[in-house]
């Protein structure tokens, strides 16, 4: 027998959701063969089999919330097992938290919760109740899971601060029976879940408010048209508008810094580095993958990691690692057809980009009406870090360096 475990799921994630299960009990099963999806808050990890063999036992069926090195299924090895075993059917039980699984397999790390018939240590117990934790919240590192003292320091430190309760959900009016059964109830995915969530507390939590500016981009798009067939010979990637505007926000966040700075308790921390955040929009909801040390890069390596890190997330393949670090974030809605918009801050960030639309628009230029191709810039930040003048000027700097692009190979 081989239980099949959680895989990795990332220095921040602590858990899961089993969302789909390829096989069930009773199937043979391949070495790699994928056996079920799992959802975390922000990405799908595909749980491959551990051995060739027969499926005898799913412990966590679909809905169920595991934990880290958590017990998923058990695997038979082997063509005798294939031959013999036989099907034994999905616990049906409502989902819960299968945290407890991950006990009893060797490699499972750590016990998550410690079993009832061992007793915790006194000091450990007095320390739960003053801390207002229970046993199930606190993960034991004693013999045989007992839980010490100092994992209760270690949990409570974890612990979220307390805070005010959250207001009730407002319930839903009564629909007429005409609309009700013409209307269609699904839950809320775990990535939908936290994208709702993040975003609230952003608003919640930061002094958010947004500046807005346009930009000509007639001289950015006549140099790609010059170019862009040369470009793509030697670099094999096309040439995009988004390296543009990833050198342009990175020359202005190094002369306005606190726009690529961020809280940390009563401190306010400084990057002396860039990694650009790039939303994208996917089936299952928007993600935002950071090219890291942007700053550093040229707009040939900017094209390729965006392109590469666009198609991961759409084939949802990006790892937790893609995702975590950010600085600073571009969202271009523009993609969509927007012709304006205020976006909101991807915590614990102090600034996000907003690019829409490009649209011929009627302009004054020396003194005539011409048409050009223009494009409103939004930038979103946190007025606890950034002032009104360093996020005028951030944006103006902005729009300077993409109407005119030497700006940026002259470095000013």
């Amino acid at each position: 027998m081989t239980d099949v475990m959680v895989p990795s799921l990332g220095e921040s994630v602590s858990e899961a959701t089993v969302s789909t299960w390829f096989k069930k009990p009773g199937d043979v099963v391949k070495q790699d063969e994928m056996l079920c999806e799992l959802e975390t808050d922000k990405v799908s990890v595909e749980v491959p089999s551990p051995v060739s063999g027969v499926l005898a036992e799913i412990i966590a069926p679909e809905g169920t919330t595991v934990a880290a090195n958590a017990r998923l299924a058990i695997v038979t090895e082997g063509a005798a097992g294939a031959a013999t075993a036989a099907p034994i059917p999905a616990k049906v039980e409502e989902p819960k938290s299968v945290a407890a699984a991950a006990v009893g397999s060797p490699g499972a790390g750590p016990e998550v919760v410690a079993p009832r018939d061992v007793e915790n240590a006194p000091s450990a117990k007095k320390a739960m109740a003053e801390a207002g934790l229970s046993a199930d919240q606190v993960q034991g590192t004693g013999r045989d899971g007992r839980v010490m003292k100092e994992d209760v320091a270690r949990a409570a430190a974890a612990a979220p601060l307390a805070a005010a309760p959250a207001p009730a959900a407002i319930p839903r009016a009564p629909v007429p029976a005409d609309d009700a059964a013409r209307e269609e109830r699904v839950k809320m995915t775990r990535l939908r879940a936290t994208i709702a969530r993040r975003l609230k507390d952003a608003q919640n939590t930061a002094a958010m408010l947004t500046t807005y500016n346009e930009v000509d981009m007639s001289g950015i798009m006549s140099l790609r048209n010059e170019y862009k067939d040369i470009f793509e010979k030697k670099h094999g990637v096309k040439l995009g508008f988004m390296s543009f505007f990833v050198k342009a926000c990175t020359h202005a966040l190094k002369e306005i810094p606190e726009v690529n700075a961020e809280i940390d308790g009563q401190d306010v921390v400084y990057k002396n580095y860039v990694h650009m955040g790039v939303a994208v929009g996917t089936p299952t909801g928007l993600v935002v993958p950071v090219v890291r040390d942007a700053d550093q890069m040229g707009f040939a390596a900017i094209e390729k990691k965006i392109s590469e890190l666009g198609l991961r997330a759409r084939d949802g393949k990006l790892s937790m690692a893609e995702m975590q670090g950010g600085s600073f974030t571009i969202s271009n809605g523009g993609v969509y057809g927007s012709l304006m918009s205020s976006p909101i801050l991807n915590p614990p960030q102090s600034g996000i980009l907003g690019m829409h639309k490009i649209q011929d628009r009627p302009v004054v230029v020396a003194g005539q009406i011409v048409i050009r191709p223009m494009m409103y810039l939004a930038l979103s930040y946190d007025h606890r870090v950034v002032d009104g003048k360093g996020a005028v000027t951030f944006l103006v700097r902005v729009k300077e360096a993409l109407e005119d692009p030497r700006r940026l190979l002259m470095d000013l």
